[in-house]
């Protein structure tokens, strides 16, 4: 398929504009480009065909199963697009009178009052504009609270191995030192590890929870108290809300600080590079240290903390991703937000216990919103791997699962169904699995080749990751 620069032609477009009939104001020199912008010229009929064609290049939600691990990738109620898309809450400027803005800072107090509740904290920032910055956002509070107490040699945030990729790199970036602790045969925090690596120089502990590979971890509150005892402070990783959400606390299992993912759990679209909301909670202890906020409901601008981060991104972060939180939660009312995490877990169980009588599941769980399947010995003894199964499902219409990851898992798929698909989605999906362990079973070279039913074969991935095209030269 050919660039749209490609398929560009000088001097073709489709503006019809008639000529400016005021004076041209101009621009000073210093503000207008040197040379004009090598943007594509074509028809109207070229560009619709190009964007159609790329759409039905892409795999989505809305396009069949997609049990992207720990990622959420669910589908999303339409109503609350169509909420966002209201012209009082798209179409206002950060900057207009405050006076001017009251239903959206209403809305703003709303998600704020429901987030609090669910997650068991005492103050919230919608300021994050994605998962890892909200990770950073909570690691910079909990070191300003410890700077405030002049308690400076506690440099080092604990990060269990089952964590989030983006935990260890978040701690480096907030500057602390990362001591890695690996996890015990159940896939949980080893107890001894924790107790033996905590002390004066501990600044807190990263804990993703449910972990990725799809376990509560049982001894979460002794392992919050053994952060406390040491004087380190605790941080929940959310991003796998959607298996506890209604259900249990962060707050109440003794946790500091923790960030959710709006666009995963409350209902935006994922994907894409955005629209994201990393919204961080935090206990009162921590409140102090919030990034300054924007306007308050009093009409009045709202003065930051003087212990304040400072901000962490403009005004109040990504705006229309908390409306969709909160229509989402409108809509759910308290007695449904548990049923999403029921659901969730319901469907994760379902297609565990089914995907046993052929695959080697190396925690048998019960699971929770996600679990992990291991391709070793499969790898091991057929040659078929995990990439090689994943391309066999693109085949099966289907979107592959996370491969691997975690790392503590080899030739690791980690698979979350989500709550929202039907048991006959689940099924489906079941049936390719199976069809394709038959299949690496009897022939295991012809996955090798896989995908061969899709848009686009299976690429070259050294060639991609050495040899990059990573942009374009026109002729």
């Amino acid at each position: 398929m050919k660039l749209i620069f490609e398929k560009s032609r000088k001097n073709r477009g489709c503006t019809i504009l008639p000529p400016c009939d005021v004076p041209d104001a101009g621009l000073p020199a210093s503000l207008t480009r040197k040379k004009p912008a090598r943007l594509p010229e074509l028809d109207e009929n070229e560009i619709s065909r190009h964007y159609s064609a790329l759409a039905k290049r892409a795999f989505g939600v809305n396009d069949g199963f997609y049990p992207l691990g720990s990622c959420t990738m669910k589908y999303n109620p339409k109503l609350n697009e169509e909420i966002a898309g209201l012209q009082g809450f798209k179409d206002i400027h950060p900057l207009q009178p405050e006076h001017t803005v009251q239903g959206c800072l209403k809305i703003l107090d709303l998600a704020s009052a429901y987030l609090r509740e669910i997650t068991g904290m005492d103050d919230i920032t919608f300021q994050p504009a994605a998962g890892a910055h909200g990770e950073l956002t909570g690691l910079l509070l909990i070191k300003a609270y410890h700077k405030s107490r002049k308690d400076t040699a506690r440099t080092k945030i604990i990060v269990p191995d089952s964590a989030h990729g983006t935990n260890p790199a978040s701690a480096t970036m907030a500057g602390f030192e990362v001591v890695n602790i690996a996890s015990g045969t159940d896939g949980c925090v080893d107890l001894a590890a924790l107790r033996a690596v905590v002390g004066p120089d501990t600044a807190g502990l990263m804990l993703t929870n449910p972990n990725t590979v799809g376990i509560f971890d049982p001894n979460i509150l002794e392992i919050t108290d053994i952060v406390h005892k040491a004087g380190g402070l605790n941080y929940y990783d959310g991003a796998n809300l959607n298996a506890i959400m209604g259900i249990v606390r962060p707050g109440d299992m003794g946790f500091d600080t923790v960030h959710l993912n709006l666009h995963k759990s409350f209902s935006t679209p994922h994907g894409g590079g955005g629209p994201g909301s990393g919204t961080v909670g935090c206990k009162q202890l921590l409140a102090p240290f919030l990034p300054l906020s924007g306007c308050g409901l009093d009409g009045g601008a709202a003065k930051g903390p003087a212990q304040s981060i400072g901000r962490v991104r403009a005004f109040g972060g990504n705006f229309l991703t908390v409306v969709r939180a909160a229509a989402y939660l409108l809509t759910l009312g308290k007695e449904n937000v548990p049923e999403v995490a029921r659901n969730a877990v319901l469907n994760a169980n379902y297609m565990m216990e089914k995907l046993k009588a052929k695959y080697h599941i190396p925690y048998a769980g019960p699971c929770m919103h996600e679990f992990v399947i291991s391709l070793e010995q499969m790898k091991e003894s057929i040659g078929v791997s995990a990439l090689d199964l994943a391309k066999g499902l693109q085949d099966k219409g289907m979107h592959p699962p996370t491969i691997y990851f975690p790392l503590i898992v080899h030739e690791a798929l980690m698979v979350e169904p989500t709550e929202t698909e039907s048991r006959e989605t689940l099924d489906t999906a079941i049936a390719a699995f199976m069809a394709l362990y038959d299949q690496a079973t009897a022939n295991p070279d012809s996955l090798h080749a896989s995908p061969v039913n899709t848009v686009i074969g299976r690429p070259d991935d050294v060639k991609a990751a050495r040899q990059p095209v990573l942009h374009y030269t026109p002729a």
